[in-house]
């Protein structure tokens, strides 16, 4: 010990001694002084960090949401059960180029569905006339004039004759074994719609569908199966849609006629099919085990399109929910990620605004810090993604970004132009959705050999 701390330790034990024996120490008249000077001093720090209290605050709601979401989504399993009916297939086409509608067509024939429904189209006659070329009893094309998707789902669904309908984009592809998984939830005759596993297909052939297929790995690992859990998928997607005939039949009309603030609905027939369902008593649930890939833009300008239309889907769709009074019937999970996604704009908007011009340091370390901060959580988020394709890490500052993108200027948009209607990336004079026909893709696999890839 040294000699200081030794004088020290002396006079310490002194000071005790003195105590002892009624002496009060030499420093005890500036106790009060500096007990004071110390409660002075923390009131200071509590007023530095009290200004970060709403960000945090806000920050754990966020963050505990997403643990609850996320620890829920990986205690759901796939369903698993017996049960077999009949099914019928229902695609509705419109100018889908033929190569990939045929190669779907043929991952859907190889799982044996009781019969294959494909409305196509008036104007579509080389795909007619390749599908009747193949001469199967199972497949019917049909040419119909669309005046819209709902309107072709609604003639297909009412030639269907089976109990369970699969309603399937004209460029999504199913894995194998997809067909008999989608059955077994609907043992429990309280099941009206099963929703699917799905990714994009072709991913490494553009960086927009690289980030599309991160986007869409988050929502069907860390969202969709919590909800499924409880029975409350609040959008089933339409890209590979399973339903109980007979929920749908009553219902039909109402998606076929659908008007919001007076307007006819074109798009968003998936959300509002499967909230009429829900509204009928039913619940909607995930199969994990049933997995599709489908096609996704391949451009920058064709991925916004996709965006602001599926962003104007949601508003519309949950504004009817809670209009309606159907969303509070939910359960909770549902009812919170909803008004998440609502509330997204606001709630990034605010965060973003608090950091720029409240609390942001305009320095290197500053800047640096919020970045990395940024790019930390998003990676966190990121992990059921990253898990399977870690090379996509070099895409995490593309993704913060576009997660910024689509939450702020896209979905800002969507709101004030949600009842603008329209499909946005399908034209009339046009072959394929933009950046989804076949000249987008690398060599010559079909979606069918690619399904059976991810498959394997």
């Amino acid at each position: 010990m040294s000699s200081a701390a030794s004088a020290r330790l002396v006079a310490l034990v002194s000071d005790f001694e003195g105590l002892s024996e009624g002496r009060l120490p030499d420093w005890f008249p500036y106790l009060p002084l500096a007990v004071q000077a110390e409660w002075e001093h923390l009131q200071l720090v509590a007023r530095d960090l009290q200004v970060y209290f709403p960000l945090a605050i806000a920050g754990t709601v966020v963050w505990a949401l997403w643990i609850y979401r996320f620890v829920l989504s990986r205690r759901a399993k796939p369903i698993e059960s017996d049960f077999r009916t009949t099914t019928s297939v229902i695609v509705p086409s419109f100018h889908e180029d033929p190569d990939i509608l045929l190669d779907c067509l043929e991952s859907w024939r190889s799982q044996n569905p009781t019969e294959i429904i494909v409305v196509l189209d008036v104007a579509d006659i080389e795909a007619y006339d390749r599908i009747s070329a193949l001469d199967d009893p199972q497949v019917r094309p049909i040419l119909f004039h669309h005046a819209g998707k709902r309107s072709a789902l609604g003639a297909g669904i009412r030639l269907a004759t089976s109990e369970i309908l699969v309603l399937t984009d004209s460029d999504t592809s199913w894995t194998p074994g997809l067909l008999e998984n989608v059955q077994k939830p609907f043992i429990d005759p309280l099941v009206g719609a099963t929703s699917t596993q799905q990714n994009v297909f072709q991913r490494e052939t553009s960086v927009w569908r690289r980030i599309a297929d991160w986007l869409v790995n988050l929502r069907y690992y860390d969202y969709v199966p919590a909800m499924g859990r409880a029975g409350a998928v609040p959008c089933v997607s339409g890209r590979t849609a399973v339903y109980r005939r007979s929920a749908v039949m009553p219902v039909l009309e109402q998606l076929e006629n659908e008007f919001f603030l007076g307007k006819r609905c074109i798009s968003g027939d998936d959300g509002r099919l499967t909230w009429l369902v829900l509204a009928s008593g039913y619940k909607t649930v995930h199969q994990s085990s049933a997995k599709a890939i489908s096609m996704f833009p391949s451009s920058f300008r064709a991925f916004v399109k996709q965006r602001v239309r599926w962003s104007r889907n949601s508003y519309r769709c949950y504004l009817t929910a809670i209009g309606k009074g159907w969303l509070w019937r939910m359960p909770f999970i549902t009812k919170i990620t909803v008004l998440q996604i609502l509330l997204t704009p606001v709630t990034m908007g605010l965060t973003i605004f608090y950091l720029i011009f409240s609390r942001l340091e305009l320095s290197v370390l500053g800047v640096a810090l919020a970045v990395g901060w940024l790019l930390l959580g998003r990676g966190v988020r990121g992990i059921s993604h990253l898990r399977r394709h870690p090379r996509d890490i070099v895409l995490l500052p593309l993704l913060a970004l576009t997660v910024i993108l689509v939450a702020l200027p896209i979905k800002l948009y969507a709101f004030a132009t949600m009842n603008k209607q329209g499909w946005l990336t399908r034209h009339a004079d046009q072959v394929g959705g933009d950046g989804q026909d076949s000249r987008t893709l690398a060599g010559t696999a079909g979606l069918a050999g690619d399904s059976r890839a991810v498959a394997a």
